[in-house]
């Protein structure tokens, strides 16, 4: 991935890992647009960045997908990066009865989103010099967290996704990037001050560098480690990861 010279599109950019990577790619001076439900810190985070750009999205709604897609293409024709990163977490009960407006929104918001994302801009991203995708996925799509099974099987989909993306774009020029967080302090489970998650200024340094090694699967901190652990023998790893989270103070 190219690291200047880009107009990127963030999903989720108000805050958390969109806010940070927003920031961290418009102070190396490329042009930066950011999306989200809530105004207020849309408004915040453009006002701390001059030259950045905010447009109201909600990710969950296809009709507002469709809308700002070609408000992007008409507002800034240049756009080539694509960085979906807008996502819920909600505590569920996979043993027990399933919560339906759970389940719809995360699934709506965390795989149905980026998937139509995707689609609302790939036949622009295909015309641009050094396109990509980055689909923020997270390393519970490799080991979930069992408190938060449905959250854990939509970026495992979405893991999947990107694999197909890669293979379909591939004789089109455009990068497939799968950025797989660890645990980081962000409002997901308000972890802001979660001892036990990763800094989240350390993990935007650290994926910045990854996307600057051309990277197309960044894992920064103890995702590596995690990553390596589907196999025969991944449920006995579930299990210990899930043991350890478990006994430490409540989740969420």
């Amino acid at each position: 991935m190219h690291m200047t010279g880009n107009t990127i599109f963030i999903t989720g950019g108000g805050s958390g890992i969109g806010q940070g990577l927003a920031e961290a790619f418009h102070r190396l001076g490329n042009t930066v647009i950011i999306s989200g439900r809530r105004i207020d810190r849309l408004r915040a985070t453009i006002d701390a960045n001059p030259g950045m750009v905010a447009v109201e999205l909600d990710i969950t709604d296809p009709a507002s997908i469709k809308r700002v897609a070609a408000q992007l293409i008409e507002d800034h024709p240049a756009l080539n990066v694509l960085i979906n990163n807008a996502g819920i977490m909600l505590i569920d009960d996979a043993a027990g009865a399933v919560d339906e407006q759970l389940l719809v929104s995360t699934l709506t918001t965390n795989l149905a989103g980026p998937i139509r994302m995707s689609a609302a801009l790939v036949d622009h991203l295909k015309t641009q010099p050094n396109p990509v995708i980055v689909n923020v996925t997270s390393i519970l799509g490799f080991v979930p967290l069992v408190p938060t099974a449905i959250y854990s099987a939509t970026k495992a989909a979405l893991h999947s996704y990107t694999l197909s993306q890669r293979y379909a774009l591939r004789a089109d020029g455009v990068q497939l990037i799968e950025l797989a967080p660890p645990w980081v302090r962000t409002e997901l489970l308000n972890s802001t001050e979660e001892e036990r998650a990763m800094p989240l200024d350390a993990f935007i340094d650290g994926a910045m560098a990854e996307f600057a090694g051309g990277a197309d699967e960044i894992l920064v901190g103890q995702a590596a480690f995690m990553r390596a652990n589907p196999g025969p023998d991944e449920h006995a790893w579930v299990t210990e990861f899930n043991d350890q989270m478990t006994s430490g103070p409540a989740l969420g």
